[in-house]
């Protein structure tokens, strides 16, 4: 009888190990649908959550016109200040976007089909250029020959053909489907950025009692004190890089035309955009343009574009960029290049331009967090 006992419970362990098994390769099986369905889900929400980050950029000139707007000179401002304070945002918005569309867009895009059309002839001359190069250079090891007779053997014949293949044609009619639900995520996200905008003051009285009725006092102050903080960073860091990037564009373009450069509205607004990623950015957008530089206008000129650009974005360094920011976030050099390195290892553009503030937030929570255990072993000494 203890035999047959020991058998069943054999049996009963090997049956359930099994049915264990079966279970949790169907759960790991099934993760990729659970995974699809929420990345679906999470698209769905992308419009709401990009609605709720352009609210959060707008939230502070938004404040700042509708307290401009709170008088009793003009009873009407007054009253309707939080609406026309949005109004007068998305106003000064739309006109920024006009402007560029009808003033900055078409220089910017004749220059960018010039330069495509002296692309070929920019590349012959750099050929030809590394051919009178000595043979025992390192530029010989990259067999610009084969490169040169590769190039010449391209069949555009092939890709036009491609092109307008049935395949294709179904990838072109995705393509416009898919611009129309941009279109449409974009009217969603400006929908919501505005209902967020105007209901500001009853989400941020929402989420002040939420907090207060599900923590202590003393960790719901914790928590204001810490979003304040986080909130002053981000936003501070933000805005003024993007700003502080739109008058260096302006800026450099205005100086390079005066200089007579070849595509200068073009170049000035390309240092401008990388002008918001600390130290690479500027370095990056100086080399390119110098490079560019040299095959429109020479060597001399590409020499003295450099010195000038330089020099402006120095006094953005030190003149412009601080006053945007106010007080400085205190982030060592050597954090802001070891920040903006990670981040761009691991996260592209967008790493290397949020690395910086995330950067400074990881050092205040360190600090806090030495600062509260040197209090505490503090206040264990005076004890003993």
């Amino acid at each position: 009888m203890g035999k047959k006992a020991d058998n069943i419970g054999k049996w009963l362990f090997w049956f359930s190990l099994v049915l264990v098994s079966v279970i949790a390769y169907k759960m790991i099986d099934s993760l990729s649908g659970v995974f699809s369905a929420i990345g679906s889900f999470i698209g769905v929400l992308v419009p709401f959550i990009a609605g709720g980050v352009i609210a959060y950029l707008l939230y502070t000139p938004c404040k700042a016109i509708e307290e401009s707007f709170n008088t009793d000179k003009i009873k009407f401002l007054k009253k309707h200040r939080r609406g026309l304070s949005v109004i007068t945002v998305y106003f000064i918005i739309a006109s920024i976007i006009f402007i560029i569309i009808n003033f900055i867009s078409p220089a910017i895009t004749k220059n960018v089909i010039e330069l495509a059309n002296k692309l070929p002839n920019f590349y012959t001359s750099a050929i030809e250029f590394l051919k009178t190069l000595p043979e025992d250079t390192f530029w010989s090891n990259l067999n610009i020959t084969e490169i040169v007779k590769s190039i010449e053997e391209f069949n555009i014949s092939e890709v036009i053909i491609d092109w307008v293949s049935l395949e294709n044609i179904g990838n072109y009619v995705k393509g416009i489907v898919g611009a129309t639900n941009v279109v449409f995520d974009l009217f969603v996200m400006i929908v919501i950025s505005v209902y967020i905008l105007l209901e500001r003051k009853d989400i941020k009285n929402f989420i002040s009692n939420f907090m207060k009725a599900v923590c202590e006092d003393g960790t719901y102050q914790k928590w204001i004190n810490l979003y304040e903080r986080t909130n002053n960073i981000f936003y501070k860091y933000i805005s003024s890089q993007i700003l502080d990037g739109f008058i260096v564009g302006i800026l450099t373009s205005i100086v390079m035309n005066i200089m007579g450069i070849e595509y200068a509205t073009l170049l000035g607004i390309m240092i401008g955009l990388f002008n918001v990623i600390p130290y690479f950015g500027a370095i990056a957008a100086v080399i390119i343009a110098a490079v560019i530089t040299i095959f429109t206008g020479g060597f001399t000129t590409a020499l003295w574009m450099t010195i000038v650009v330089i020099i402006v974005q120095q006094i953005d360094a030190n003149i412009i960029n601080p006053r945007i920011l106010g007080n400085s976030l205190n982030v060592s050099p050597i954090l802001v290049i070891f920040s903006t390195t990670l981040g761009g290892a691991y996260f592209g553009v967008l790493g290397m331009f949020l690395g910086v503030p995330i950067a400074a937030l990881i050092k205040i929570f360190v600090l806090d967090f030495v600062n509260q255990r040197n209090e505490v072993k503090v206040q264990k000494l005076e004890e003993e």
